[in-house]
């Protein structure tokens, strides 16, 4: 039987063609994929614990620019200091900086610090409080997981807005605190008040004044509601307060 050479030629290509095809495919199979979340970029706010005994908080993202302060790598309660990371920037070099909400006077204090001094995790959940409806809300996702009815800073003593986080938390050994607390980044206008002056978030023994302006600026929770954010909230958690 006579052979077509046109043919043949046709069916060396399409063979050659299946060859590479299936060679493609094996190579696919065989290369890493990277998971889905994985990104290029990072995602913030982030909470972070120090990795040196201490750190120096730049006004800049540059060693150059003027310290704020020395952040500590323990509390004076031997605890870990957490911070609160809402972005990152290139210094010189290529050097990696991190921008953090600082922990001091005055509100809105803004702190640069290296990179590799600070230990990262993602934040899973935030907290709003709105001082006019006077209401906080826990947020997952975009989503509120949790709110309630909390007492604000009474006139001339307002809670102060903007954005901070939670610093700590702990069992309050004062009935007048209620059955848990957490202390913020957020300050008052009373500088005498305990740690000069920190704003803190808590229980109360006076259930009857929630949803009133009676404090000295802390947010005032009932015990119900303060031992659910003991269980969502733990240090690090952002707190976006607004009028």
């Amino acid at each position: 039987m006579a052979v077509d050479p046109a043919r043949t030629d046709r069916f060396r290509a399409l063979s050659t063609l299946l060859a590479v095809m299936g060679l493609v495919g094996l190579i696919a199979a065989l290369t890493p994929v990277a998971p889905a979340s994985a990104k290029s970029f990072e995602e913030y706010p982030k909470a972070g614990v120090i990795l040196q005994t201490k750190v120096a908080a730049h006004s800049r993202p540059s060693s150059s620019s003027p310290t704020i302060r020395f952040i500590p790598q323990f509390r004076s309660d031997f605890r870990p200091t957490t911070l609160l990371v809402l972005g990152e920037a290139k210094g010189a070099k290529g050097s990696r900086w991190l921008k953090l909400s600082m922990p001091v006077r005055p509100n809105g204090t803004i702190g640069w610090v290296k990179a590799s001094a600070v230990q990262m995790r993602p934040v899973q959940r935030s907290i709003v409080i709105d001082l006019s409806s006077r209401k906080l809300r826990i947020l997952e996702q975009g989503k509120t997981r949790f709110a309630t009815r909390v007492a604000v800073g009474r006139k001339g003593m307002e809670t102060p807005t903007g954005t901070f986080y939670i610093t700590a938390k702990f069992k309050p050994t004062e009935r007048f605190l209620g059955a848990f607390a957490f202390e913020t980044s957020a300050y008052s206008k009373l500088s005498e008040w305990p740690g000069g002056g920190v704003v803190g978030l808590h229980g109360t023994s006076m259930p009857w004044l929630l949803g009133q302006a009676v404090s000295h600026g802390c947010v005032r929770m009932s015990n119900a509601a303060a031992l659910v954010l003991k269980r969502l909230a733990p240090a690090g958690t952002p707190i976006k307060i607004v009028a």
